[in-house]
């Protein structure tokens, strides 16, 4: 477990980088261009297929002019990823706060511009809205994007998640239980003592939670890759990401060290409560979107003009 990377790269080869690189930031990088790649090759291939029509990009030209052609909406994915990146730090920053007021009433301006500290769903939903209003402006049908963002979405999930393991951050689970460990499991899978964890170690061996969803992760990433070829409304895609995602939260909160808050005399976490609504919501669209169609009946978005 490293916190820097930079430090990983001096044990191995015995010569320290001039700058620190720091594990969490590497992986989210890691993640952000993995989600980015994936999304972009789906836009692709369903511009290729017909379920999504062009859109026009203005282009300067070799004397300065100002040009128009035509493209796939994959040529604007560039611009939605840093929309996506920079509404989604903004959101997984405030959430992370909502969830530890008591912390940010001590010291407000050390958590807002502390360089940890980070809630994923609050990223998820504040980027989400950040590309769904850019993509609404260049007239993308939101439902093909969300489809084909989906499994890059869950993939980029997992991959942050080994960012919070080297670098030890606190998004652990609870004490292990190391006398109930199966004799065929590595002690590193169940239970870790984090000795260079970033925020200080745990007082006793947990749960590594981070590489349990990290696993999921990319199991359900499996599944929504297999799945990305439906025949369903546009959106069925997206909304099974929602369930897969929920469940996978909602499960790993049972083992996760994480602020309790009482909801209609229950103690649950504010993922716990997210984790219920995605799934409710997800559930919900796969049920209006389940109804088969062929390729040629998917609405396709107006020809628009974008940057």
């Amino acid at each position: 477990m490293y916190p820097r990377l930079s430090d990983l790269f001096e044990d191995l080869f015995g010569f320290a980088l001039p700058l620190p690189i720091y594990s969490f930031g590497a992986m989210v990088a890691v993640a952000v261009l993995v989600a980015t790649w994936l999304t972009a090759r789906e836009l692709d291939r369903r511009y290729k297929a017909g379920m999504l029509s062009s859109v026009s990009i203005r282009e300067r030209d070799s004397r300065g002019r100002y040009q128009t052609r035509k493209a796939s909406p994959a040529t604007l994915i560039g611009t939605m990823t840093l929309v996506a990146v920079g509404a989604g730090f903004v959101g997984a920053k405030i959430f992370h706060i909502l969830e530890n007021l008591d912390t940010f009433v001590l010291d407000p301006l050390g958590m807002i511009f502390s360089t940890g500290g980070f809630t994923f769903y609050g990223g998820l939903i504040f980027g989400a809205l950040g590309v769904i209003l850019y993509a609404r402006q260049k007239g993308i049908p939101i439902p093909q994007l969300a489809d084909a963002a989906a499994p890059g979405l869950m993939l980029a999930y997992g991959i942050g998640r080994i960012g919070c393991h080297l670098a030890g951050d606190g998004d652990w689970g609870i004490a292990a239980n190391v006398a109930a460990k199966p004799d065929w499991l590595p002690m590193w899978l169940w239970a870790e003592s984090y000795p260079r964890a970033i925020i200080g170690p745990p007082p006793a061996p947990v749960y590594p939670t981070p590489l349990y969803e990290f696993a999921m992760a990319t199991l359900f990433f499996g599944v929504l890759w297999a799945l990305r070829r439906h025949a369903f409304l546009p959106g069925w895609l997206f909304s099974l990401y929602l369930v897969l995602n929920g469940l996978e939260r909602f499960l790993i909160e049972q083992i996760r060290v994480n602020n309790h808050f009482m909801l209609w005399g229950l103690r649950v976490t504010q993922a716990e409560v997210i984790a219920v609504l995605l799934m409710i919501g997800g559930a919900v669209g796969l049920v209006l979107t389940s109804r088969r169609v062929g390729v040629h009946r998917q609405a396709a978005a107006p020809e628009v003009s974008g940057s």
